[in-house]
């Protein structure tokens, strides 16, 4: 009987920093594919490109990172013409466990995980599983997903790469992640004709230099008990739809967050509007509430107080925005509404202060 606990030291993968692993690893996957088996990578840096999960495997390690730095079980790319260390398009339901994928900032559009398909299959659901995981330094996105349909990412970090996590896909759960330190978005969700029932949760955002949540068409978000903290634009943007078959991005939920220094710019030419806690345009059915704010600069009193403001609405209709608290919440004004709203509309911008000076206000 075959065993379906593979090791990728049985195919000859090495961690001497020298050898290149592809083709042992992708042996392995590739056995893995034939019993639906767990490839296991052990403690060590595993040079390596362009590996193929199969349908129904696993893949995992010993996650032993640190915020700063990766550890365990490290996957390291080693081509800059590649698409990507990892590739799961068209295999279904795969778990990847407890892995470091270091990117090293190699090429120019090179993605740690890659899910990449021209039309989605509405046969099968991908559901692809990404846990405990640290997946960052890439030239493109730590995560692409391209019309993913169920996925999961729970307790792991996507970082310092182009965006996050780039999502075009329904029916997903993002929780309990860091999202740091990326050149765009930690969430970009902008480019689908759709981006649908996604639920975030308990996931820490900082310091990604565009913005933290970033979607376009998008249906059933719920963002709920999420942590921002230093964007270079909006915490979150909901922005103008683009989709004539679905005009509006509608049945969004914006609860229990805390917005803190979001519109920071970190040197870069924004649009006004961006210098905010919160755009959200051309949206209808949007619960936001329960939300706090607070202005800040850099962690040692560097850069620039921001953000301007608190929301910049435009064109909302049957939508709620109450209850959002802010002592010193925002530079300019609140809110700068935009106007252009239809019936349903309800604005209570709660107790959100302004403030034209770094020194802490008295209580």
């Amino acid at each position: 009987m075959q065993s379906s606990m593979i090791d990728i030291r049985d195919f000859g993968a090495v961690d001497d920093g020298v050898t290149d692993c592809s083709a042992a690893i992708q042996a392995a996957l590739d056995r893995a594919g034939e019993c639906g088996g767990c490839v296991y990578v052990p403690t060590g840096t595993f040079l390596c490109h362009d590996l193929t999960m199969r349908h129904h495997t696993s893949l995992y390690g010993h996650a032993s990172w640190s915020f700063r730095h990766f550890g365990g079980s490290i996957l390291k790319l080693n081509d800059a013409k590649a698409r990507c260390i990892l590739d799961i398009t068209g295999a279904f339901g795969v778990s990847i466990t407890g892995l470091s994928l270091d990117g090293g900032q190699l090429g120019d559009d090179v993605h740690g995980i890659l899910l990449d398909k021209e039309v989605p299959n509405l046969e099968e659901e991908d559901s692809p599983r990404i846990d405990t995981c640290r997946v960052g330094h890439f030239s493109g996105d730590a995560v692409h997903l391209e019309k993913a349909w169920c996925f999961s990412i729970r307790h792991s970090m996507l970082c310092h790469s182009r965006h996050g996590l780039y999502l075009k896909g329904w029916d997903g759960f993002i929780l309990d992640n860091w999202f740091s330190g990326n050149r765009g978005w930690g969430i970009y969700a902008c480019d689908g004709p759709h981006n649908a029932a996604v639920t975030c949760t308990g996931n820490r955002v900082e310091w990604n230099h565009a913005g933290g949540f970033a979607m376009r068409n998008a249906v059933h978000w719920n963002i709920t008990g999420n942590y921002f903290d230093r964007s270079g634009g909006p915490s979150v943007a909901i922005l103008e739809a683009n989709n004539p078959d679905n005009p509006h991005n509608y049945n969004l939920t914006v609860t229990g967050n805390i917005f803190n220094r979001s519109g920071a710019g970190f040197g870069q030419e924004l649009e006004e509007k961006y210098l905010c806690h919160m755009l959200v345009e051309d949206t209808y059915n949007l619960t936001c509430m329960g939300n706090t704010m607070l202005i800040g600069v850099d962690d040692f009193g560097g850069g620039n107080l921001s953000p301007l403001y608190g929301y910049v609405l435009d064109r909302l209709a049957r939508s709620e925005i109450r209850g959002t608290v802010g002592d010193r919440g925002c530079v300019k004004q609140p809110v700068w509404d935009k106007g252009g709203h239809g019936q349903g509309f309800v604005l209570e911008s709660g107790n959100i202060t302004v403030t034209d000076s770094r020194k802490k206000t008295d209580w």
